[in-house]
This record gives C-alpha cells, sequence and structure tokens, in this order.
C-alpha cells in the first residue's frame, strides 16, 4: 500500500533581488518597495512512499530536499502538483523548534510530546527513558535555555523517537551527537523498521543511505534525476560532487 504521494510537485517562493549593504543604501531605499524575484526550488517531483519501505533522499544543498520534506509533512503547501498522505506522519525536521526555554528538560517532552501526538499516559510511561536515550537524567529539571545545542539535540531526537508514529521522515539522521548516541539512534532506527514503520531519510552520507534505505531519489535542482538502488543513487551523488 502507498502512504505517501506526490505528483508533480512544484514550490517556489519569492526572494528579494537587491542587496543593501551600506547605511546609506538603507537610508535611500527606505521608502522603496524591495524588488522580489522568485526561486524555483522545487519543478514537477513525483515520488511514491510504500507501507514498510525505508525511502532516501539525496542531493547536494539547495536542491530542495528540505522543502520536500516540509510539504510532506504538511508545513509547506505545494503550488501545483498533487499530494496525498494516507498515514500519520512523525517529523524529525527541525530539531529543538517548539522548546520553551524557560521550562526544564521534563516541561518540554509534555509539551513537544503533546504536540507529536502522544497522550498523557504514554509521556508519564516514557519520560524516563526519553532522558535516559538523551543522557540527560542528571539535566531533567534544567531550564532548557542553560542547554548546550548538543544537548538540546539528542532530547529532540529522544522525544521524536519515542513519539514516532506509522511514518517517521528525518532529516539528517546520526548528524548530532556523540558516537555513543549516534549508535543508539541507529540501533532505535533498526527497531523500527524491524516493528515495520515506514521511513523517509535524507542525508548525505552515502554510506548511510545505502545501508539504510531500500530505495533512493537524487534530486537536482528541484528535480528527480534518479530513482533507483541507494548504492547506485550513492555512487551517482558522489561523482556528480566530485565533477560539480
Amino acid at each position: 500500500m502507498t502512504l505517501v504521494e506526490l505528483d508533480g510537485v512544484s514550490k517556489g517562493f519569492w526572494i528579494p533581488d537587491e542587496h543593501r549593504d551600506t547605511i546609506r543604501e538603507h537610508v535611500f531605499a527606505a521608502f522603496r518597495p524591495r524588488p522580489l524575484r522568485r526561486l524555483q526550488v522545487l519543478n514537477g517531483v513525483s515520488l511514491t512512499l510504500r507501507r514498510g519501505e525505508a525511502l532516501g533522499i539525496m542531493g547536494a544543498n539547495g536542491c530542495g530536499k528540505s522543502t520536500l520534506l516540509k510539504i510532506i509533512c504538511g508545513i509547506y503547501v505545494a503550488d501545483a502538483g498533487r499530494v496525498e498522505t494516507r498515514a500519520t506522519i512523525t517529523p524529525i525536521l527541525d530539531l529543538g523548534i517548539g522548546w520553551n526555554p524557560e521550562l526544564d528538560a521534563v516541561d518540554n517532552i509534555y509539551l513537544i510530546g503533546a504536540l507529536m501526538g502522544m497522550s498523557l499516559r504514554q509521556l508519564r510511561r516514557g519520560i524516563d527513558e526519553i532522558l535516559a536515550f538523551a543522557e540527560l537524567q542528571p539535566f531533567a529539571r534544567m531550564h532548557v535555555k542553560h542547554y548546550s545545542s548538543g544537548m538540546a539535540s539528542r532530547l529532540a531526537y529522544a522525544v521524536a523517537f519515542q513519539a514516532v508514529r506509522e511514518v517517521l521522515v528525518l532529516d539528517e539522521i546520526l548528524a548530532v551527537g556523540d558516537a555513543g548516541f549516534k549508535q543508539r539512534c541507529e540501533e532505535r532506527y533498526r527497531e523500527l523498521r524491524k516493528a515495520g514503520h515506514t521511513m523517509l531519510v535524507v542525508s548525505h552520507n552515502p554510506d548511510l543511505i545505502a545501508s539504510f534505505c531500500d530505495r533512493a531519489l537524487l534530486l537536482e535542482q528541484g528535480q528527480v534525476v534518479l530513482d533507483g538502488p541507494p548504492a547506485d543513487v550513492a555512487r551517482q551523488y558522489l561523482s556528480r560532487l566530485t565533477h560539480a
């Protein structure tokens, strides 16, 4: 069964097309509308994600990977094309978005976990496991504003891995934390795969895509240029980087 299907999806943004570097330029341009230009990020992207499948997405920076994920997760609306999702999705995208820095880790777990669809009962049962996974038990009552970026990232991953529903969307999995934390993330990923969860994984790491995915896509300038075995996509990605 297909859980996520995109057909001819396009997305663009209007961005400023004028540089104002000096104070003089800002002053004289203050009452003049800033000219804009259209940046086309995705152009006719089609893909399918089937139940139980792990689909990898690769591509150079700026190719549209993050925009594509946000459209799939419902954060952005496509300008054109069809987007259908037939399952609940847990996104791990912009780590730490939604945290309240004035609250401690425990309160933030309740806050973010509820936003991710976890029940109060699930949160009460899982809070010790979340803190242990993130190695933050000694800092459970410390305000998140005092956390390092690494601590906050580990907490975000730990909550998301606990809250996972049918489809898990991962942007740069294993890109944060030390070797021990990355190993726990990898083990948790494999547990979820074994349990039948569907995965959508974006990464610049060819070995990770080749090891963790059943199929992969290569994006270039907002278009799918290759859809096939992960090892083939990883090799093509490296080849295009080398000759860029």
